[in-house]
């Protein structure tokens, strides 16, 4: 479950910054290039995480996607 909320919460970044189109922000994608994908395996996920999105994990993201909590 923890890599759930870790995933569910780094693509609510995705979709916080998306265009009024939709279509998904740039920049958003860089950051989550250089702060997880560029890191890999060479520090754990949650520092990781916590580059990319600035902050702890939430569990609000993933309680959304699962239909738990309201929109």
């Amino acid at each position: 479950k923890w890599a759930e909320v870790l995933s569910a919460d780094a693509y609510a970044a995705f979709e916080e910054t998306a265009a009024a189109d939709g279509s998904p922000s740039v920049e958003t994608g860089r950051q989550y290039r250089k702060a997880i994908l560029e890191a890999g395996g060479s520090r754990p996920a949650l520092e990781s995480f916590k580059a990319f999105r600035g902050r702890e994990p939430s569990l609000d993201a993933l309680l959304r996607h699962q239909g738990m909590v309201a929109a």
